[in-house]
């Protein structure tokens, strides 16, 4: 018979109950209901101690998550994440993938799944995504999939990747180890691996062609990427462009470049064309022509004074005042790269299309107006003085161009970290760390930039979710639970015995944490085999599936959390795409388990 649970399991399961309503129903933000519920457990722990604890023991529970080695994980992958951002050093992965974007959209998302679903068969789950998760944020910038369509389809195609190897997720090992300690033989790396194989069969398509649809698009609408810049291409001697006719190299450039008065005729050296386009356009034009929107000497000595200043280089939007200097100059004649040692790029005219009615010099250069905005390129201190001098309007979203120079060294410190923990060298929050700490000695993540890596949201849903994790297993809540779902199996026939485990697991790991579901989960499969008299592989295998069927909520697993801030998810989008495939993975794993072994 079983025995009621306990007042703190009770109130265990009430408060888990109470946060995912919280967050599903979306009236108040992640940050609150996470802060709200470790308020909730500390002050409850405080008063109600757990049976041979003390209330301090309560609120050391509650506010463990802030100093978990999963939350300090997180974070410094994040960093990782970053130096890779800053750096470019995964431009050229990018790329690839772009030009497969370009061919059709939806073939560029299959490719990018089966990527994501190989890589973390023998890569741990988590490096692998952190890897993959700047680029296509970066795709989705340049007009490529949003990354709210694209992150969550990734994650779920890396996280069973991972479950199909027993290196793929640490959850593995647990469990199988667990298991070894029950007396089961040791499962090789690739045991089960035909079973997870056939399952993904039917769970890509859903990631592939569903998951998209049932995701908005949650991308900040940028106005300044719809703003078309004018200015002049220099050919340099190593350029493409030299000894070439322009039609030769158009189909090579960006859509949204724009040639005005085009030559004809081969290109040469040092010959400059007048084109217009975005600022991505235009980077992109530069990169591949291997040309420049200004003075060599210019930009040659904001480089040389960053690397000896160990300082970034910004490119950012100011706009002309009515006070300006500037007005009815034209560049060569404004002696702005005299006077500030800044650069600029290109000039926007709102409202207006160049044409004749713009006044140009005699040299053919475009007269600065009121309300142009300039693309300038310098240092933060030149930019400022540049701005407040000549009164121009420093408008938001300037950028840091990467520090192309550690792009090479930021890849081998990520990937030297990754190799570390997939192979078991280092466990993954030590290899991490390492790596964190290696981009900021070698100067590929800034110590004063270390805000724009991390996520607040992330960071308490992290905290608050360890905290949950740990009353479920300290209250005897899990325990309960698995108790009361041994006495439920023993009438059912073993291919529910089989779906039951495994849902019952798949709760526990979206709820609490796939840790506590592995160790609650695995000793209960294996008395329920010997009671009914099964086979315990297939219902321990039950279990680690289970434990990475964790879609359903961001609390889930730490891969969760790391695509929310960039994907600028809600609690709610991952019950809708997350609870349909949790069901389409149980069945589809249940009923081939059965088969599998002949139940």
């Amino acid at each position: 018979m079983l025995e009621l649970p306990s007042y703190h399991a009770m109130a265990a399961m009430a408060v888990t109950v109470a946060m995912f309503v919280a967050f599903a129903r979306g009236t108040l933000s992640v940050e609150i209901v996470s802060l709200l519920t470790i308020a909730v457990i500390a002050v409850g722990l405080y008063f109600f101690p757990l049976d041979g604890t003390s209330p301090t023991d309560g609120l050391a529970l509650a506010f463990g998550g802030f100093g978990h080695y999963a939350l300090i994980t997180i974070c410094a992958l994040m960093i990782m994440g970053r130096g890779l951002v800053v750096t470019g050093a995964l431009e050229p992965a990018a790329r690839f993938l772009e030009s497969v974007f370009k061919i059709n959209l939806q073939l560029g998302l299959l490719v990018s799944l089966l990527i994501a679903f190989f890589l973390s068969m023998g890569v741990n789950d988590t490096p692998v995504l952190v890897l993959l998760l700047p680029i296509f944020v970066s795709l989705a910038a340049k007009g490529a999939m949003p990354a709210s369509k694209t992150l969550i389809p990734l994650n779920a195609a890396v996280l069973i990747g991972g479950m199909a190897t027993t290196i793929g997720t640490s959850t593995n090992i647990l469990v199988t180890s667990i298991a070894v300690d029950l007396g089961q033989p040791q499962m090789g790396v690739f045991h089960y691996t035909p079973i997870v194989l056939l399952a993904s069969l039917i769970a890509l398509p859903y990631l592939w062609l569903v998951m998209p649809r049932l995701l908005g698009d949650n991308s900040v609408e940028d106005d300044h990427g719809t703003r078309l810049f004018h200015t002049r291409l220099r050919v340099g001697t190593d350029s493409i462009l030299a000894g070439v006719t322009l039609d030769a190299i158009r189909d090579k450039l960006p859509r949204n470049i724009t040639f005005h008065n085009p030559p004809s005729g081969e290109l040469q050296p040092q010959q400059r064309l007048d084109i217009s386009g975005t600022h991505d356009a235009l980077e992109e034009a530069t990169r591949v022509l291997r040309g420049e929107l200004a003075p060599s000497w210019v930009l040659d000595r904001i480089k040389r004074v960053a690397s000896a200043n160990r300082e970034d280089v910004t490119v950012m939007e100011m706009t002309v005042t009515a006070d300006s200097r500037l007005i009815s100059r034209t560049l060569p004649t404004s002696g702005i790269a005299d006077l500030y040692s800044v650069a600029v790029l290109g000039i926007h005219r709102p409202d207006r299309v160049l044409g004749e009615r713009d006044r140009y010099s005699e040299g053919g250069d475009l007269r600065i107006a009121e309300g142009d905005v300039l693309l300038v390129m310098g240092l933060s201190a030149d930019l400022q003085s540049f701005a407040r001098n000549d009164s121009l309007l420093m408008l938001e979203g300037a950028r840091e161009l990467p520090r192309r120079s550690k792009a090479a060294l930021s890849a081998i410190i990520m990937g030297g970290s990754i190799a570390l923990a997939s192979f078991g060298f280092l466990p993954i929050a030590i290899a991490a760390l390492v790596g964190a700490i290696l981009m900021f000695v070698t100067g590929c993540v800034k110590f004063d930039r270390v805000g724009r890596a991390l996520s607040a949201k992330v960071i308490v849903l992290v905290a608050a979710s360890i905290a949950v994790g740990r009353i479920i297993l300290e209250s005897g809540a899990a325990e309960w639970l698995g108790g009361a779902l041994s006495i439920g199996l023993a009438y059912l026939p073993p291919a529910l015995v089989l779906a039951a485990i495994m849902l019952f697991v798949t709760l526990l790991t979206n709820f609490a944490s796939n840790a506590t579901a592995a160790t609650v989960g695995t000793p209960i499969a294996f008395s329920i085999a010997t009671q009914l008299g099964l086979p315990p592989e297939p219902l321990i295998l039950a279990v680690l599936f289970g434990c990475n069927l964790c879609y359903a909520t961001p609390i889930a697993y730490q891969t969760n959390m790391l695509i929310m801030s960039e994907g600028s998810y809600e609690f709610g989008d991952y019950i809708r795409t997350g609870v349909p495939l949790v069901a389409l993975m149980v069945t589809t794993l249940s009923v081939l388990l059965v088969i599998w072994y002949g139940l």
